[in-house]
């Protein structure tokens, strides 16, 4: 049950992910920079390496929770949400806004990308204490 719970938590950060860069699609294309094509989505939006590489680094992030979740006994739907949004805001977040700081990348760069760690990280906990 243990991988299973791992690759839905991710599954669900996936889906929340897909969500969240929908609504932010525009804006964030816009501070990103990353080359577009005519239809002004990015220009590697048919390749499936960034969803790929996004789920492989989503399980990772995953799993690592779920160790983290049995070792302090977190298995409550709860404490699950409360503790993914802390790793999310408190771990993530402030490491993204680290990097695009000396990267001189646009602020609402960071608070989407930042954002979305904070939500993702939430569903992972909530998938994980759900299962």
């Amino acid at each position: 049950m243990g991988l299973l719970s791992v690759i839905l938590a991710a599954l669900a950060a996936f889906v929340v992910g897909a969500v969240w860069y929908g609504v932010f699609a525009q804006k964030w294309v816009e501070a990103s920079g990353v080359p577009t094509g005519e239809d002004g989505r990015p220009a590697n939006s048919k390749s499936p390496a960034p969803y790929l590489t996004s789920f492989l680094c989503l399980i990772l992030v995953a799993g690592m929770m779920r160790h983290v979740f049995a070792m302090a006994a977190i298995d409550s739907v709860g404490k699950g949400l409360l503790t993914g949004v802390g790793v999310g805001l408190f771990f993530i977040a402030p490491w993204i806004t680290l990097n695009y700081g000396y990267s001189i990348r646009p602020r609402i760069l960071a608070v989407i990308d930042g954002g979305y760690a904070v939500i993702g990280c939430a569903a992972i906990g909530i998938v994980l204490t759900l299962l």
